[in-house]
Parts: structure tokens; C-alpha cells; sequence
């Protein structure tokens, strides 16, 4: 009996430990994903206190069409690339790719950008309805309420209508210089982008040759490494952009279709928002969603019950067939992770850096693990 019981003690001290291990890898886990946060923000908040953010936004803006070009050669790559293994000379190949792509961006601008300009200016027509809808709804809605509870709401209610209107003088009074840059950032942005593809179809031609021009400056003993990595990341980051791009095509071609279908004004502008900004994991569909669906409840209930289900249903397809079929796991980061990335790029970068940072914080990532599987620094801590 005294034998059986130690046994017994002893496996039950077994299962106790391997439940505490347990526990304690968790807790590790989290300690490390939250110090991998703070990591960031505090070399975010160095950068920021030397004056380094700033002169690295001042380089991007400058260097923004070597970049562009940059990405635009490297996504049209690939289609280079299979023509040549069809036989096709890299230069003919380069053309054909090149005048497809400015063949898609004319159709695009000349189809989809004058009817988005003809519904921007529709939704600004439209908002003094809409504040008046509002207006009426709350009104109604506070009286419903002060016959229920025999409360006077009148201070709540003026509460209200006071920052409704100061909302509305502001977007009024600011609307000439808000039009003003809104053109200005177009024109800029059209001669950068133009620049950008005379920079992409140069380096189209010669693409294939950047990787043996990028390791002739780095010693020949780290070659086959970085080779490695760069393979890593460009495998990721292609399959999350182009993945990316197609769920946004298919998302705003279902919203805008559901919007339609609800009877929403500007449908094809909402749609828009909503699949740019469904670029950002788990806050995005709410920031796209919230304003088409505002304006559909100012509009009639009837619409706004439609726009809302239209919302639902698209985030639905989104979030369980498009996502998980095309983009599948190609990120691989953990969601604490990736809100704590939003959370600090949208502090320092705004609405941008919320759209950038799950693909810069999967870069960091990459890099990271090559980094410890060739040194192995996370185990010579541990150890």
C-alpha cells in the first residue's frame, strides 16, 4: 500500500508539472509578444524624439517613385518571368506585360474614376439631407423616450444637435480647402505615378538582374543567406499583395453591388472605402462599414437595414471563403500581435500605417527567424 501510494503521488505530481509547464509557455508567449510591442514603440518613440521619423517620411516622399516603380516591376515580374519559360524574349515579354497593365489602368480611370467623381459629389450634395434625417431621428427618438420614462432628455438632445451642427459648419467651412488639397494631392500624385511607371518599365527590362546587382555590395560569405531571406520575404509579401489585391477587387465589386441593391446613394464610393479599408485586420470592415451604414438608416430604415446586411454578408464571404482561400495563412502572426502593430503604426503613420503594418511586422518577422535559426539567439537566452 505505502509503494502504490507513492506510485500514485508520483504520477499525479507528473501531470501537476506538465500543467504548470503549461501554463508557463503561455505565459511566456504573451510576455514575448507583448515586449516585442513595446520594443517597437519604444524604437518608434526614439525615432520620433531624434528626428530620424521624420527624415525617413521626408526620403519615402522623395524616393516615392523609385519605390512605386519599384513594386510595380516587381509584381509584373512573374508574368515576365512565364512568358520567358513559354519561349518569349524578355524584352517583347516586357512590352506585352507592360502595355496590359496600362491597358487595365486606362480602362479603370476611364470606366470607374468618372463615375466615383459624379458619386463623390452626389454624397456631398446629399449630406444636409442626411443631417436633417438625423436630426429627425433623434428627435423622434428622444420623445419616444421621455413619454416612456417621463424624463426630460432636452439638455441630452440639444447636447447632441450642438455637435451635430458644429460637425457639419466644420465640414462646410472647411470644404473650399479641403477640395483645394484633395486636387493638389491628386496632381502630385499623378506626376509621381507617372514617373513611377517610366521607372517601372526600366527596370521591368532588367528585373531578373537585380538580385545579382544587390549582392555584388554585400560580402560573398553572407551570399547564400541572404539569398534565402530575400526568397522568404519576397514569397510572403507577393502572396499577401497580390492575394490582397484580388480580395479588394472582388470585395468592392460585392459591396458596391450590395449597396445597389439596398438603395444607397454613392454606392460605388462606399464600396470603395469599405474594400480599401478591409485592408486592415479586424478594425478595418468597422471603419469602412459604419458611414454607408449611417447614411443608409438617414436615408429610410428600410435602406439602412439593407446596407447593414449587405455589410455582414460581404464580411462574411471576406472573412470565411476569400481570405482563407486566397491569402490562406500567409502572414502567419498572431492577432495580439497584429493589433498591437496597428495600434502603434496608426499612431505614427495614421490611416497608412495601419494599412502597411501586418505586411511590415510579418517583414520583421521573417527576418527575425532567419536570424535566430542561423544564431539561435532565443535559445542561448532561454538557456
Amino acid at each position: 500500500m505505502f509503494f502504490r501510494k507513492k506510485k500514485d503521488e508520483k504520477k499525479l505530481d507528473v501531470a501537476s508539472i506538465n500543467e504548470l509547464v503549461s501554463i508557463s509557455k503561455r505565459v511566456v508567449n504573451i510576455i514575448f509578444v507583448l515586449g516585442i510591442g513595446c520594443l517597437i514603440y519604444l524604437i518608434s518613440r526614439l525615432l520620433v524624439d531624434w528626428g530620424v521619423l521624420h527624415g525617413i517620411k521626408t526620403l519615402i516622399k522623395i524616393m516615392a517613385p523609385l519605390f512605386i516603380g519599384f513594386i510595380i516591376a516587381w509584381l509584373l515580374d512573374p508574368l515576365v518571368d512565364f512568358l520567358q519559360t513559354k519561349g518569349w524574349k524578355r524584352n517583347i515579354a516586357t512590352f506585352l506585360v507592360f502595355f496590359m497593365f496600362l491597358l487595365l489602368l486606362v480602362l479603370f480611370f476611364y470606366l470607374v474614376i468618372p463615375t466615383i467623381g459624379r458619386q463623390i459629389q452626389d454624397a456631398i450634395g446629399m449630406l444636409p439631407g442626411v443631417i436633417d434625417n438625423m436630426t429627425s431621428w433623434v428627435n423622434n427618438f428622444f420623445d419616444r423616450l421621455t413619454k416612456i420614462y417621463d424624463y426630460d432628455f432636452t439638455t441630452i438632445k440639444d447636447n447632441i444637435f450642438t455637435a451635430m451642427n458644429n460637425y457639419a459648419n466644420t465640414i462646410t467651412e472647411g470644404m473650399p480647402n479641403t477640395i483645394f488639397k484633395i486636387l493638389s494631392a491628386l496632381i502630385s500624385g499623378g506626376i509621381t505615378f507617372i514617373i513611377s511607371l517610366f521607372i517601372a518599365f526600366y527596370l521591368l527590362f532588367d528585373f531578373d538582374n537585380f538580385r545579382k546587382k544587390l549582392l555584388s555590395f554585400l560580402p560573398k560569405k553572407i551570399h547564400k543567406d541572404t539569398v534565402l531571406l530575400i526568397d522568404r520575404l519576397d514569397d510572403s509579401l507577393k502572396n499577401y499583395v497580390q492575394g490582397t489585391i484580388f480580395v479588394t477587387i472582388i470585395l468592392f465589386t460585392f459591396q458596391s453591388l450590395g449597396f445597389v441593391i439596398a438603395g444607397l446613394k454613392a454606392p460605388l464610393v462606399f464600396g470603395l472605402i469599405c474594400a480599401i479599408t478591409n485592408i486592415i485586420p479586424y478594425v478595418g470592415p468597422y471603419i469602412g462599414g459604419i458611414p454607408a451604414v449611417i447614411v443608409g438608416f438617414s436615408i429610410s430604415p428600410v435602406v439602412g437595414f439593407l446596407t447593414l446586411l449587405s455589410v455582414i454578408i460581404s464580411q462574411f464571404l471576406e472573412s470565411y471563403i476569400l481570405t482563407p482561400i486566397v491569402l490562406s495563412k500567409t502572414m502567419k502572426l498572431h492577432p495580439v500581435t497584429i493589433i498591437i502593430g496597428l495600434l502603434i503604426f496608426e499612431h505614427f503613420f495614421g490611416i497608412i500605417g495601419m494599412l502597411i503594418s501586418t505586411p511590415v511586422i510579418s517583414c520583421l518577422k521573417i527576418v527575425i527567424t532567419f536570424i535566430d535559426e542561423r544564431f539561435k539567439i532565443f535559445e542561448k537566452i532561454k538557456g
